[in-house]
């Protein structure tokens, strides 16, 4: 598969953050692909939606991602920006596993083209907790990786309007606390991981991954027209059981295609690779 890094090389590119997430996406693209990424913090992006729920995202999490790239171009009139948009939920598989995905979104208005790439995994520490006192309260910190991760309080429940922020000191937690529990009706205190991205390395980390992913997919060129972004959107299951031989669940195909001319071509797995007989349902119901 040919490789599209060149495609941007020279070019300038906006990226919309206020939560440092330049440090982990414009050194991966700059390397990668020879761009220049330039940093706007002038926009507000907290008010295209929030982790603490004050302000609802709208949309899907990658036309918020849009949304935050087509601000950067306009606040600064470039014609390509690049936007991080994240998520938090329950494991799609396993309901009490926590769930993070990331995108890293690049839109060229003067190519018509969109390319994302994305990371989702468990890696996370997205938790919250009800508290009644210092030393749960402590325990709960520590048990999430504080003062690195930091942490957000609320008196009483998650949809308390008094909020504190950016806890991120054992002093700063103790008086938060104290502030909570005076203004709790039910002598309660809600905790809860800090999700945005500089207040959170783990999460970071999952943004760099993002970043990497969608360098991987400028590099991979359309065989057809050389549009960068030539990358997987379909896969297909029936990998067969190593044991009875029965298709699994597990990828047996994926197909490529080209966000530009719609050319498609399908990879198959080798003839010797086989699923795990854990992934059965026939071997292992």
């Amino acid at each position: 598969m040919a490789d599209g890094s060149c495609f941007f090389k020279g070019r300038r590119i906006v990226l919309i953050t206020k939560h440092g997430k330049e440090r982990v996406i414009k050194p991966t693209l700059e390397k990668a692909t020879g761009c220049q990424v330039l940093l706007d913090t002038s926009f507000d992006t907290d008010q295209l939606g929030t982790f603490t729920r004050e302000i609802a995202r709208p949309g899907t999490q990658l036309e918020a991602a849009r949304r935050k790239a087509q601000k950067g171009m306009e606040l600064t009139g470039l014609d390509i920006g690049l936007a991080s948009e994240g998520s938090f939920g329950p494991h799609p598989l396993i309901p009490f596993l926590p769930w993070n995905v990331e995108i890293v979104l690049l839109v060229d208005d003067r190519e018509k083209l969109e390319i994302y790439g994305m990371c989702a995994n468990s890696e996370t520490n997205f938790t919250q907790t009800l508290v009644a006192d210092l030393r749960e309260a402590e325990d709960f910190a520590r048990k999430i990786g504080f003062p690195e991760h930091w942490l957000v309080l609320r008196p009483d429940n998650e949809r308390h309007q008094s909020v504190v922020k950016g806890i991120n000191k054992w002093e700063h937690l103790k008086d938060a606390v104290k502030w909570g529990f005076a203004k709790s009706a039910a002598g309660k205190v809600f905790l809860e991981t800090d999700m945005r991205a500089h207040a959170n390395p783990t999460r970071m980390r999952n943004i760099q991954k993002a970043a990497e992913d969608l360098a991987k997919k400028i590099k991979q060129q359309c065989p057809r027209c050389g549009t960068p972004g030539f990358s997987v959107t379909v896969r297909k299951k029936g990998l067969p059981c190593e044991w009875c031989g029965r298709p699994t669940e597990e990828t047996k195909a994926r197909v490529f295609t080209c966000g530009r001319c719609g050319f498609s071509k399908e990879k198959r797995m080798p003839r010797s690779k086989k699923a795990p007989a854990g992934r059965c349902q026939y071997c292992n119901p």
